[in-house]
């Protein structure tokens, strides 16, 4: 007949199942515990997500009305100043048509109702030259079309310019455009 286990070697067995199984369970909770704190990042980067977006969009929409309002501030001065002396914006005609070239001069001239009345004057001679009211624009601008070539001469398109060169010089890269 085989001899029972000693009150020792019990304590031992039921100390060692008791080991085994907390390791067990340790094991098995931290794996929980892991899995859990995973679904919480990836919701907590959820939100986070959610929130930059709207301000990403915002930051955009805020940039887009800052440079429409300095377009609409520079549209005024601008106008006053070209009232003050109609040269000036003769000035800025001739910079775009000398941008075309010389033998490519068959061209439309767009410009504002007011400022094409002011120019009449100055702009007399031009060979090639077709001058058009053009409503749709505001003081100070233009548009020059010809076959090959079209020239965005409108303050938010020169006000672009001018940022784009400002950023190119600022990265270290000369811009280009008309300002």
């Amino acid at each position: 007949m085989p001899t029972p286990p000693s009150v020792e070697d019990l304590q031992a067995l039921e100390q060692a199942a008791h080991d085994e199984g907390f390791q067990r369970g340790h094991a098995e909770g931290l794996a929980a515990g892991q899995a859990e704190v995973r679904r919480m990042i990836v919701q907590m980067e959820g939100i986070l997500d959610s929130f930059t977006r709207p301000l990403a969009r915002l930051d955009a929409e805020v940039a887009e009305a800052l440079t429409d309002l300095a377009a609409r501030i520079a549209g005024s001065l601008l106008g006053r100043a070209y009232d003050g002396d109609p040269a000036l914006l003769a000035d800025l005609v001739h910079e775009a048509l000398d941008a075309v070239g010389a033998g490519n001069r068959d061209v439309e001239l767009r410009l504002h109702p007011d400022d094409f009345g002011m120019l009449a004057p100055h702009l007399a001679g031009l060979d090639g030259v077709r001058l058009c009211v053009d409503a749709t624009l505001g003081r100070g601008e233009l548009r020059l079309h010809g076959e090959s070539v079209r020239i965005d001469g409108t303050l938010a398109a020169r006000l672009q310019s001018v940022l784009e060169s400002t950023t190119s010089h600022a990265n270290g890269r000369a811009g280009d455009g008309m300002p």
